[in-house]
């Protein structure tokens, strides 16, 4: 063991340790972190190359969750189902090829496997009902097995960049799963294999890299880097957004499918625009997109490890939204997803942290106007065969919209609500129930769910003509 993650073990052990990181190269699993077996909840050992777990892992009878990330794992432990308490476990980059049968744990909640080269699940993932979310994206899955339909707490699912070639549909009939990816598998392209059947839009534009000032980087994502620049080659040279893709494989899918899904998705006005492909650079692929002015803010943060499927907002909020900016950035999300859906394309990741509002309070016509970006987990379903029309796979989103809707109520401003504010809480919490039911078949498509929010919001500049409860 190396002498650095000895001494850190030592260090841990001067207290009740909860939480145990090292990432010092690991011949062997260091046996001194037993010691910390009446405390430990957390441990990371990521990066460290082990290949193997002792027999006598469960010992650590208090750990909750388990990293074994960009490690040498090519089977995975049987030694974790005697973790009593275990419900997070991390593998990916392991090179993974094999999962037994009733290897996983029995409280399992969140499984990463990403970027390994697993070419089956086990029958007995069907026993994981706690499973809420399961990375599977760049493997080598052909298929589901059908006992996993059994997993119905199951919200989040990656399948992209698999060999799946078509979804079970059992897959639909789960109650709460509303985030899906599943690009870059047979079951999306055609016949002959290819990609070509993004319905015949007008296509990006070429940007060549040598037309293009970089600096400022904006932000930084698991499919790439977003930087501020210009873009000179043009009549009027115009600040733009560069995403440059890292080309590797992410926890929601493939650059290729993310730049292929922004290309299908085209214009519009709630969408954060490609405005260009760029060619010419010497080691990336990358976008040009729309810039998007200071004065938008993040709705809301991506979820935590206590939440796992749910977005976070912070408690000490001190901004909160009024009911009219809430309800437009409702609206303009409902337009964005009609939109998508119209051409074929499923966002995959309908979170408030993927949304871009407004705050602009001095121009009243602009405030609240919603920006949904990111398609790191969209994907292009126009070649699914006809057992698995839109329909379906939209209605499976309007789950993640509802979820949506309750994340911005529950940051409007609750209090002095006036009359016709009440009666759209109303109707509100009525189209929530609609949206959020558990047959996906009986849930709005986007386009009605545009209209009635925009029948609302008519309501709000309406004279007020009688008096509402409020929703319960």
């Amino acid at each position: 063991m190396h002498p650095k993650a000895n001494h850190a073990i030592g260090e841990a052990q001067d207290e009740e340790t909860t939480k145990l990181k090292l990432s010092k190269p690991l011949n062997r699993f260091p046996i001194e972190i037993f010691d910390l077996a009446s405390s430990l909840e957390h441990l990371d050992l990521s990066g460290t190359g082990l290949s193997t777990l002792p027999e006598d892992f469960g010992r650590l009878a208090k750990l909750k969750i388990a990293f074994f990330s960009h490690c040498r794992f090519a089977v995975f432990p049987r030694q974790l189902a005697a973790c009593p308490e275990l419900e997070m476990v991390a593998f990916r980059d392991n090179q993974m090829a094999e999962i037994p049968e009733d290897s996983l744990p029995p409280r399992l909640r969140w499984l990463i496997l990403t970027n390994n080269r697993i070419g089956s699940l086990p029958r007995s993932v069907g026993r994981c009902w706690r499973l809420q979310k399961c990375m599977l994206a760049g493997n080598k899955l052909r298929y589901l097995p059908d006992e996993m339909a059994a997993c119905r707490k199951l919200g989040l699912l990656r399948l992209s960049a698999n060999r799946v070639e078509e979804l079970p549909s059992w897959l639909f009939d789960l109650p709460e799963l509303a985030f899906l990816s599943f690009a870059g598998n047979p079951c999306c392209s055609s016949k002959d294999g290819s990609h070509d059947t993004i319905p015949p839009f007008s296509p990006l534009p070429e940007v060549s890299w040598a037309d293009l000032d970089v600096y400022d980087m904006l932000g930084e994502g698991a499919s790439g880097v977003i930087s501020k620049g210009l873009w000179n080659g043009v009549d009027n040279p115009q600040e733009v957004a560069v995403k440059l893709f890292k080309g590797d494989v992410t926890s929601d899918g493939t650059p290729a499918d993310e730049m292929r899904a922004c290309i299908a998705a085209g214009s519009h006005a709630n969408l954060i625009d490609p405005l260009g492909r760029i060619h010419g650079h010497p080691h990336k692929e990358g976008l040009v997109m729309q810039l998007v002015p200071p004065h938008f803010q993040t709705l809301g943060r991506p979820p935590s490890l206590q939440s796992c499927t749910r977005d976070c907002f912070p408690r000490e909020e001190t901004r909160r939204l009024t009911t009219r900016q809430g309800l437009r950035i409702l609206q303009g999300v409902a337009a964005a997803a009609c939109h998508l859906h119209e051409r074929g394309v499923a966002h995959g990741d309908l979170y408030a942290h993927n949304v871009l509002y407004s705050s602009e309070e001095e121009e009243e016509e602009g405030d609240g106007h919603a920006l949904l970006g990111d398609f790191g987990a969209a994907s292009v379903y126009t070649t699914l065969s006809s057992s698995y029309h839109g329909s379906r796979v939209e209605r499976l989103e309007v789950l993640a919209f509802a979820h949506l809707v309750e994340d911005v109520w529950g940051v409007t401003k609750p209090n002095n609500l006036d009359e016709r504010e009440r009666r759209v809480a109303t109707q509100l919490a009525a189209l929530h129930r609609r949206c959020s039911g558990p047959v996906g078949f009986e849930r709005p498509g986007f386009g009605q769910i545009h209209r009635q929010l925009s029948e609302m919001r008519q309501q709000l500049v309406a004279p007020c003509s009688r008096r509402a409860g409020v929703p319960s």
